[in-house]
């Protein structure tokens, strides 16, 4: 359906680009025109427009990109050619269109957190509108029907922030990073420390609003099933512009349990029964391990002095008293204290979990810092991940701490987030994410981007080397959030070969990858949202 704001100067742009497109199919979009681009949408629409004549261009790009190593001069990226800030719902369509008439790509970023910095850079040497969602952040939570209606350009900052200001017994299961798109988070899945009891952040999701190639405003009953199933999880960018989310809340208890330790010994006899114990705890627990380096004489043997860290994050829905009973039983390795473990409210375990240093100066931050979408450090890294079946022999896990101590102290950190709960009692064709029940584990690794990057990324990859034995295999399963273009990447133009395709599309979405292709081939056949890794259709897929 249509916006009812849509303008008669909108109206006559979709008709005019439906008549080029049923006359010339694509060839609109060889002729790509910046400026043309920019006449056509100050005509129709009141988006604010930056060009790099603009003073404040390289302000507003630089602003939402969260992984700054795309925008070092090295980086070999093209930066989008226009941006645009729209402020209405209403506006996005005149956008794509205005795209469409001028040959233009367009890249969509709410959060900016991709590691492959495919929202706001490209690999492609074709102009691009980078389409800048942060001006559309409003949250409406309704604390009796239990939902909130989210704009696309929000964080999750900004949606738990007002989730809680509308009830603190409230929330909604996502991630742990504040300035995180939401949309981003969940158009690939998105995992949080409710997700063993509540599920992805895609799995709560009851509605949708989103632009398709033609212009036009869809909701889930008027996008039909098919395609609301793709965008939840299976690639937004894919298949059109989201406009907004309409969330199921969950209920949390007053109280919530937090808990942050660290072990510099016995790293070994920790983490091996870790791995299948922590998959099966009760569903109120969400515990991580983040695996880092640092220097310390004391406990290294070692004459540089590294030393492998485990540090044990997470939350309980409960209180200290009962979570202390289950990980002085179930896991009595680690070696909790009871003084471990601190009660506080669900929005404090969020600000404990996004990083926020609330042990140490627990007066010093608010709720409403969540709201500050650059509260937190942009840090430039390479990552990839895995998910893990079966666990890692004793061998296995002592060969990671090598290959972690090959490098220098902090410039690494692998995070084990177990899996188990209610991720098991559903197929891997629920949402186009598909690793739930089987899956222990998910293993995410990065290395910062600093010094020697040629070197860092020969080690990076040679780590995901090592794991290659332990990990899922057939495919070799990688997490669509945390993109990695070394699993391969669309060419720019032409035919795209299935053997390629499938190189990373199987990787993030196993055999949902199918139904993706052909949710694609009917809702975008000439594949006008395309980019390195956007699932392609029939019609540019070419059998090996």
């Amino acid at each position: 359906m249509k916006s009812p704001s849509t303008s008669l100067a909108l109206s006559l742009l979709l008709a005019l680009v439906s008549i080029t497109i049923s006359s010339s199919n694509s060839a609109m979009f060889d002729f790509p025109s910046p400026s043309g681009f920019v006449k056509c949408l100050k005509y129709n629409s009141k988006s604010v427009v930056y060009t790099p004549a603009n003073s404040s261009f390289t302000e507003i790009l630089e602003f939402s990109a969260r992984n700054p190593r795309f925008l070092f001069p090295d980086s070999n990226r093209l930066r989008p050619a226009v941006i645009v800030t729209p402020t209405d719902d209403s506006q996005v369509p005149a956008v794509l269109i205005c795209a469409k008439l001028n040959g233009m790509q367009i890249r969509t970023r709410s959060g900016g957190h991709d590691f492959e910095g495919l929202s706001y850079t490209s690999t492609y040497t074709r102009p691009f509108v980078l389409l800048d969602m942060s001006k559309l952040n409003a949250v409406i939570a309704d604390p009796v029907a239990k939902t909130a209606v989210v704009q696309a350009g929000a964080t999750l900052g900004e949606v738990y922030y007002w989730i809680y200001k509308a009830s603190g017994r409230l929330g909604f299961p996502a991630g742990v990073w504040s300035t995180v798109g939401a949309t981003g988070l969940i158009c690939g899945g998105g995992y949080g420390p409710l997700r063993r009891k509540y599920g992805f952040a895609a799995d709560n999701v009851l509605d949708a609003r989103i632009v398709d190639v033609h212009g036009n405003i869809l909701d889930r009953k008027t996008m039909g099933e098919d395609l609301f199933w793709a965008i939840r999880g299976g690639s937004c960018s894919s298949f059109g512009i989201i406009l907004s989310w309409t969330l199921n809340l969950v209920d949390i208890p007053e109280k919530v349990t937090i808990f942050t330790v660290s072990r510099e010994d016995r790293q070994t006899e920790i983490m091996y029964p870790f791995q299948t114990i922590a998959p099966v705890l009760p569903i109120e627990v969400d515990i991580r391990c983040h695996i880092s380096t640092k220097i310390n004489f004391n406990t290294s043997t070692r004459p540089d002095g590294l030393v492998i860290v485990l540090s044990f994050t997470g939350a309980y829905l409960g209180s200290a008293d009962d979570l202390f009973t289950i990980f002085s039983t179930r896991l009595p390795e680690i070696g909790f204290v009871r003084e471990d473990l601190v009660e506080v409210s669900w929005i404090e375990a969020l600000m404990q979990s996004s990083f926020f240093p609330l042990f140490a100066a627990p007066n010093k931050y608010k709720a409403e810092d969540f709201l500050n979408r650059s509260f937190l450090a942009d840090i430039p890294t390479k990552a990839k991940s895995d998910f893990v079946r079966s666990p890692l022999s004793v061998p296995a896990i002592n060969g990671l701490w090598d290959k972690l101590l090959e490098v220098g102290a902090g410039d690494t950190t692998v995070i084990f987030t177990p899996y188990g709960g209610v991720l098991n009692n559903y197929p891997e064709s629920t949402i186009p994410f598909p690793n739930r029940a089987g899956t222990l584990f998910m293993i995410y690794a990065r290395v910062l981007w600093v010094g020697n990057t040629t070197q860092k990324l020969e080690w990076i990859r040679s780590l995901h080397d090592y794991l290659t034995p332990y990990v899922s295999s057939n495919p070799r399963r990688a997490y669509y959030n945390y993109d990695d273009l070394d699993l391969g990447a669309n060419p720019a133009t032409g035919i795209i070969s299935n053997a390629d395709a499938r190189k990373w599309g199987s990787s993030y979405f196993n055999e949902n990858f199918n139904r993706l292709i052909k949710i694609k081939t009917r809702v975008d056949p000439f594949n006008f949202f395309r980019q390195e890794q956007t699932v392609p259709p029939f019609s540019l897929i070419q059998d090996m």
